[in-house]
């Protein structure tokens, strides 16, 4: 069966999809029940807050003191 996905949210503690069935009436289910791709646990984390992925920052941050040690050892 499929059905069109209208939201995704955290309900009762749960993971939960929410569409309209047949009749038009708001359903859910459980996310893990569905083939809905897991989300970003970093996205749901920051909600919409950050345009940048920890590990990206943290990739970053090394990268810059690499380059840093470099400058420092001509």
């Amino acid at each position: 069966m499929r059905f069109v996905l209208m939201t995704r949210r955290l309900n009762w503690g749960e993971d939960r999809v929410m569409y309209y069935d047949a009749k038009g009436r708001l359903c859910s289910l459980l996310a893990s029940w569905t083939n809905v791709p897991e989300e970003d646990l970093f996205a749901q984390a920051s909600a919409g807050r950050s345009s940048f992925r920890t590990d990206d920052l943290l990739r970053l941050c090394a990268l810059i003191g690499e380059l840093q040690e470099q400058r420092n050892v001509k």
